[in-house]
């Protein structure tokens, strides 16, 4: 190609590495079946009750804000292509139609700087109100401006033995009665004391708890990490894995290139199952493939290759939000997470006994 072409050339493809497309995965897809059932019986609700919510618990880096987004954006499609307009436009004015609001819970956590987080995303005045004032303007704008899913993402930056983020958890499920589905998303919401409101770690009923006020109206979905222990498990990832190879654009790359010998098994030693530490080390090796002239992906490449999370700034690190990273090698020829099956290895022949 000439130079000018080449350029043009690489940084397409540059654009199309950065922005792998969002796989589903049987993970995903039970979380898909459960929020989207319940954004959509919400949303059809006349009467003035409670909406139940839903939690998404998750490890960090597994995708849960990507997928809860995705479903809320498919349903926010819907819902304008149902209606057109805004179903419930105050007359004289011009309300930004928003079915959708999408909201990081601050991370330290206080009622007030819950409700102005919210109503940043509105652009809603918040300067000098005290806490019934703001409470009053989310109220408004949620109605105002027609939002039916209030998604909050990083709720498990609260932590239960503080006073405030007790306060915060009572307003958040407050936020059930302004006719909205609120979607909380954390990580390792079970373990984080939410569901119990601070009174302990047990489960539900099995542990002989009563259930709270929380695990009443929330329905509660894990977004997992894959796992390679069983056939239907290891058929999951290497599926996967094809997606993503399809969607790579490296000159010399040939159809099997992360899907054949050991390289599933090597990418799940490097990212542990984990979707988010996959896409990153794709990407990298990607980039890497283009430089150096490599045009492929193979596992001498990818170990030249730290797995950093440079983007992680901003993250809780307390509250899990950043996974640990997985040791950069391994022994070769060995299954992740149990020992490799020899029963049908080829020893060579006989030795004689001549």
């Amino acid at each position: 190609m000439p130079p000018a072409e080449k350029t043009a050339w690489d940084l397409a493809r540059a654009a199309t590495h950065a922005n792998l497309p969002l796989l589903g995965t049987p993970m995903s897809q039970v979380v898909d079946r459960l929020l989207s059932a319940r954004i959509r019986q919400n949303a059809f609700k006349v009467r003035p009750a409670t909406r139940a919510g839903v939690m998404v618990s998750g490890g960090g880096y597994q995708g849960k804000t990507e997928t809860v987004c995705e479903i809320a954006a498919v349903f926010e499609d819907s819902w304008r292509e149902l209606h057109g307009s805004h179903p419930e436009t105050v007359p004289g004015s011009r309300d930004l139609w928003a079915p959708v609001a999408y909201v990081q819970t601050p991370v330290t956590a206080k009622p007030k700087s819950t409700c102005k987080a919210i109503l940043d995303f509105y652009g809603a005045p918040t300067k000098g109100m005290d806490l019934p004032e703001l409470i009053r303007q989310v109220a408004a704008s949620l109605n105002d401006h027609g939002t039916k899913v209030l998604v909050l993402d990083d709720i498990t930056r609260l932590r239960m033995h503080r006073a405030d983020d007790q306060d915060t958890l009572d307003l958040i499920r407050a936020f059930m009665s302004m006719h909205v589905t609120l979607v909380l998303v954390g990580v390792d919401i079970p373990g984080s004391g939410l569901l119990r409101e601070g009174r302990g770690r047990g489960g539900k009923s099995v542990n002989g708890w009563e259930p709270t006020q929380t695990e009443r109206r929330f329905d509660l979905v894990e977004l997992d990490r894959f796992r390679y222990d069983t056939d239907e498990q290891i058929t999951a990832w290497t599926t996967h894995l094809a997606g993503i190879e399809n969607a790579l654009r490296l000159l010399d790359a040939r159809p099997g290139m992360l899907t054949e010998g050991r390289m599933p098994e090597y990418l799940f030693a490097r990212t542990n199952g984990v979707v988010g530490l996959l896409e990153r080390l794709i990407e990298d090796g990607s980039t890497e493939a283009i430089v150096t002239g490599t045009e492929r992906l193979t596992e001498p490449l990818l170990d030249s290759l730290p797995l950093t999370l440079a983007d992680s700034v901003g993250r809780d690190v307390a509250a899990g939000e950043v996974p640990a990273l997985p040791a950069a090698s391994r022994q070769p020829g060995t299954r992740p997470g149990r020992r490799r099956n020899t029963s049908f290895d080829d020893r060579g022949s006989a030795a004689s006994t001549a």
